[in-house]
This record gives C-alpha cells, sequence and structure tokens, in this order.
C-alpha cells in the first residue's frame, strides 16, 4: 500500500472528511513518528507493532563493481517490531472455500 492509496482509503472509509484534511492528519501522524524517533524515542502503536532506532556501527564494506574495500560510516537505521495482534492476524488461516457442488447430467 502506497501513501496515496492509505490517503484514498482513509478518505472514502470517512466521508466526512475532505481528501485534503486526510492527506494532512496522516502527514501530521507521520511527521511526529518521525520527530519522536529523530529524538531517538521509541514509537508504539498498540496492536500493530513498535518502532525503534537501533544504531549500526561503522564497518569496512565492499563496492561489488569494482571489489574495492571501501569504509561506510556509523549510522542510525529504523526498526520495526510488529506487535503480537499483528503477528495473529497475519498468521490467521483463511477460511477454507466451499466445496463446488457436482451437477448430475
Amino acid at each position: 500500500m502506497t501513501r496515496s492509496e492509505l490517503i484514498a482509503g482513509l478518505a472514502e472509509d470517512n466521508p466526512h472528511l475532505t481528501v485534503a484534511d486526510v492527506e494532512r492528519i496522516v502527514a501530521a501522524l507521520f511527521d511526529e513518528m518521525t520527530a519522536a524517533l529523530s529524538r531517538g524515542e521509541r514509537v508504539e502503536l498498540r496492536g500493530f507493532g513498535a518502532f525503534t532506532v537501533k544504531s549500526r556501527q561503522a564497518r569496512a564494506g565492499r563496492n561489488p563493481r569494482t571489489g574495492e574495500t571501501v569504509d561506510v560510516a556509523q549510522k542510525s537505521v529504523p526498526f520495526f517490531k510488529a506487535g503480537k495482534e499483528l503477528r495473529e492476524r497475519i498468521n490467521k488461516p483463511a477460511p477454507a472455500a466451499p466445496a463446488k457442488k457436482k451437477t448430475a447430467e
């Protein structure tokens, strides 16, 4: 799902809101989450999961085109851990399709 698909779906589910209002809401939500993560805070959405920032140490890498060794600087990367409810909903077995009846000819 893309950001525009999310906005379109939310606007469809909430006809009392304009698409512009939904866009501002989604942008504000993402901005707040990004700001919290940049401050090193954890962002937890109950029933969905938690976003945290992990630090990757500096290391020696390799340029795949030339094979030359390059230094890769230390960096922070976002990390997502799915919540229990999300994992259960994703792994829930799909309902079995009803069997087709054979017709007598």
